[in-house]
């Protein structure tokens, strides 16, 4: 069967600009490798992207069998990550995702990265940590000072994220399947576009 290709026009890109969160003053990098416009752009370049963030640390959800894996950089203070989070839910019995927390919004987004990786139960942990900075109370308290080698951790997926050069979170290196094809995408989507990228 076909896979359908997933192309953001300019009604995508202003999706885009509109679900990320973005290092250089809200303009959010533009989708890239198969899932972007562009169909001049090189394939090998998507799968090099997430091979590379094979060497982050996050904590996974989802199936870990599944031939269709997500990879996503998120800052725990933004917005369109947690949007993101809960778009992916419904789709969570048939994809693996790993979150891997970044920190450059807040001082605060590290220790509270920092606090998910740590969690016995991080999805839990997460849905909480959303629910909080939902409703406006800024998220996860971190009740005493943050591991210092979870914190390294944190500052090494923000260093690979940035070699990267994604831009904005949340930043997402997909395989929509087992053999590909690999993909990038900056921001957010709702489920059923995400799903479509992944081939779903």
């Amino acid at each position: 069967m076909k896979r359908r290709p997933f192309l953001l026009g300019a009604g995508g890109t202003l999706l885009a600009a509109l679900t990320a969160c973005s290092k250089e003053a809200s303009v959010p990098a533009a989708p890239t490798g198969p899932a972007a416009a562009n169909p001049g752009a090189p394939v090998d370049a998507a799968r090099k992207a997430y091979e590379t963030s094979l060497r982050g640390s996050g904590f996974t959800v989802g199936q870990a069998m599944a031939a269709r894996t997500v990879r996503v950089f998120f800052d725990p203070q933004c917005p369109h990550c947690a949007t993101l989070w809960t778009a992916s839910k419904p789709l969570l019995d048939r994809i693996n995702m790993v979150w891997m927390p970044v920190a450059f919004i807040r001082p605060i987004s590290g220790p509270q990265g920092a606090l998910l990786l740590a969690g016995a139960d991080p999805a839990a942990l997460m849905d909480q940590h959303e629910s909080l900075l939902a409703s406006g109370q800024g998220g996860l308290v971190v009740p005493a000072p943050a591991d210092e080698a979870l914190l390294e951790k944190i500052k090494a997926n923000t260093a690979l994220w940035t070699s990267l050069e994604a831009g904005s979170v949340p930043h997402l290196l997909y395989r929509a399947g087992s053999n590909g094809p690999y993909g990038q995408q900056s921001g957010g989507l709702p489920t059923a576009q995400l799903a479509q990228m992944l081939g779903l």
